[in-house]
């Protein structure tokens, strides 16, 4: 059974999706924390960066949008670290077919508590796996092989599309199983222990 600090984290992490997939923005970033920050395929940096970035994809018609499952978090006073199931949606065009890309994982988020106040101090998605579809299932597309296998498995595919649309997306992030993954794993251990910064964003 969840306590209240585990109940408030839950509906944090469920607003971040809604008010962003939304662009609900004024209230996406009470989200944050002020030194926030986001690392993902797309864009690495401080919070109010992503949301500026987002913001601007969102008015360009750029589609992703994002689904929650299970959660769970870990609470040491005023330091938390949460983890819940998701999936990252993204519909695009590659070489003039639409496509939808679904990627399936984690978001792993850094906690503080701050005047009563729960915030995200570091979000890092885990990507565990991905797959492509046309949406109009008599077209058909061919992928570059090459491009395709820069990119782990986790996020191959949303690699993949993202490339294509003109993202720079980040090789090496966490996935399933690996040294990256553990390596998170190790962070978010020592900032429930306290260390001084929720280790080093990728």
């Amino acid at each position: 059974m969840m306590n209240a600090d585990q109940a408030e984290i839950r509906q944090l992490v469920e607003n971040w999706a809604l008010w962003r997939d939304a662009g609900d923005w004024d209230r996406f970033a009470t989200t944050w924390h002020p030194d926030g920050w986001m690392s993902a395929t797309w864009f690495q940096g401080p919070a109010a960066d992503f949301i500026a970035a987002s913001r601007r994809g969102f008015e360009n018609g750029v589609s992703i949008l994002h689904f929650l499952g299970g959660h769970t978090s870990d609470v040491a006073e005023d330091r938390a670290i949460a983890q819940t199931k998701m999936t990252i949606n993204q519909r695009a065009e590659v070489d003039d077919v639409q496509v939808d890309v679904v990627c399936t994982g984690r978001f792993y988020d850094f906690l503080s508590r701050d005047d009563n106040e729960w915030t995200i101090v570091r979000r890092q998605p885990i990507y565990e796996k991905d797959r492509l579809d046309v949406v109009d299932p008599a077209a058909s597309l061919e992928l570059d092989p090459e491009l395709l296998a820069r990119f782990p498995d986790g996020y191959r595919h949303l690699g993949y599309v993202q490339t294509k649309a003109g993202f720079t997306v980040k090789p090496g992030l966490p996935d399933l199983v690996g040294e990256a993954v553990d390596r998170l794993y190790r962070e978010g251990a020592a900032w429930l222990a306290g260390s001084e910064r929720p280790g080093v964003p990728a």
